[in-house]
């Protein structure tokens, strides 16, 4: 009979989190690996937008670019995401961490150089999707990776860090064009988007394990052991299995539990135990996302539309995104003591509050303010939901979970756009757009507040030497 043992929950210092030196830098290595990847995914989604008024004006860049056609380039690599994190999901849980991230970089990097080169509209299109695909896989895995390599009372933040790569890629699209499209035009800035490949992947080969929980789920115990004296990784964080309570032997609802547990993917997803959190968690990230790239579409028209002048209606995606990566840092520091729920739950509050007071008089100090604040509420919360995600499923599940997140959060990431060209082009002015933004935000913090328990128990074990692995569920502890 083993003892369970409970992970370290203080906070007060290395010693809670770190069993050496090796383990730390292995943990951050990891950290700056996907980190750097979500980086160039945030560089690549801005850069098209950065360099489009280039692309409209010469048509001797890939052709003649109507505004139209513009539009429909931009949707066709947020599609690429789409697919692209719902088969990382399908295939991450089967084919590990490691390959699938290695695959990405890769894959997303040659994209972007090939981009550099397109001579045509159609080429550029289908490039921008093959991309896509790239990025989705690296912003699926990622959070799958940051969840079992992070100390358990360090993911959220952990998660923060590097998914506040994609506006800080933002903002380092938008410098990089200011400041190098007249000397490099805009196919440099399409091929320094392709840096990765002999930059991050030699570093992602040698300094990128694989996951050794996902190890202990497929059955190749030997390999997990051997990674854990490797690194000096806890085997009470990195070998630990699930521990079946009295209350998850008997009844119904500990058999739906019992059989999520053993699936892998989206098996498991749309199991009856995750199904409520699944359609929960896709709706709170379509929504995040719809808000999102809604408003950083459309903001500094709704600014204008508002009576901003043009040149400082521009400021408004600095600030909503600056709020975005410091928000979500420090909203992820509290998610690691209270929860992710309730901070996502209170930050899409928050986000609905600002953009309701936004279309009043006030002073410029304070607009920015609020747009600030709105950024944490939208993509802040949304860094934070790819944690919640990343916790919320089990070990077997959780590339799946984080795909399903993901991917279908694209969706929104579709439709934001087009519901604020919509309501711009039909003239309801800058209150009804911000009216729309904040009512969908209310309904994000709805969604998140009715997430239910993870079907993962909270209890967690050391595998004890020569106990079977064949029909262990590999667990998580669940932060919700």
């Amino acid at each position: 009979m083993t003892t369970p043992h409970t992970l370290p929950t203080s906070v007060g210092g290395d010693r809670d989190v770190w069993q050496s030196p090796r383990h730390r830098r292995a943990v951050y290595a990891i950290l700056a690996i996907v980190g750097g990847a979500i980086l160039f995914d945030g560089y690549d989604l801005v850069i098209y937008g950065a360099v489009l008024p280039t692309l409209i004006a010469d048509e001797g860049a890939i052709g003649a670019l109507s505004p139209a056609v513009a539009g429909s380039l931009g949707s066709y690599t947020m599609v690429g995401v789409m697919i692209g994190a719902l088969s990382a999901g399908a295939v991450g849980d089967r084919l590990g961490r490691r390959k699938v991230m290695l695959t990405a970089i890769a894959w997303f990097s040659v994209g972007m150089g090939l981009t550099a080169l397109a001579g045509s509209i159609t080429a550029f299109g289908v490039l921008r999707f093959v991309t896509g695909l790239g990025v989705g896989m690296i912003v699926a895995t990622g959070g799958a990776i940051i969840a079992e390599f992070a100390p358990q009372n360090r993911r959220n933040l952990f998660n923060a860090i590097v998914y506040s790569g994609v506006p800080a890629g933002g903002v380092l699209a938008s410098v990089l064009a200011v400041a190098l499209e007249d000397a490099i035009g805009w196919r440099g800035l399409f091929a320094i988007g392709a840096l990765p490949v002999v930059i991050l992947l030699p570093l992602a080969f040698y300094a990128l394990p694989e996951s050794p929980r996902w190890l202990v789920a497929r059955g190749r115990l030997a390999d997990a052991e051997r990674l854990c004296a490797a690194h000096d990784f806890p085997a009470e964080q990195f070998l630990a299995v699930d521990a079946a309570t009295p209350a998850e032997t008997t009844g119904a609802t500990a058999d739906d539990k019992n059989k999520a547990l053993r699936r892998t993917g989206f098996a498991a997803l749309f199991s009856r135990a995750y199904l409520p959190g699944t359609i929960l968690i896709g709706t709170m990230s379509f929504i995040g996302l719809l808000s999102t790239y809604g408003l950083n579409t459309w903001l500094p028209q709704i600014m204008q539309e508002n009576g901003t002048s043009a040149d400082n209606s521009l400021y408004s995606l600095f600030a909503l995104n600056g709020g975005a990566v410091v928000g979500g840092l420090v909203a992820s520091w509290v998610a690691d003591r209270v929860g992710a729920n309730k901070i996502i739950t209170t930050t899409f509050l928050i986000a609905a509050l600002c953009l309701f007071l936004l279309p009043n008089s006030m002073p410029v100090w304070l607009v920015y303010l609020l747009i600030g604040f709105a950024g944490i509420g939208v993509l802040g919360t949304q860094v934070l939901t790819y944690g919640l995600t990343s916790n919320y499923f089990g070990t077997s599940a959780r590339a799946a979970g984080v795909a399903w997140c993901a991917g279908f959060g694209r969706l929104g990431g579709i439709f934001g756009p087009l519901i604020g060209g919509l309501l711009i082009g039909a003239n309801f002015g800058a209150g009804a757009a911000f009216f729309v933004f904040a009512t969908v935000a209310v309904i994000g913090a709805v969604c998140t507040a009715l997430i239910p328990r993870s079907p993962a128990d909270a209890e967690i074990r050391v595998r004890p030497a020569g106990e079977p692995v064949e029909d262990e569920r590999v667990r998580e502890a669940a932060t919700n």
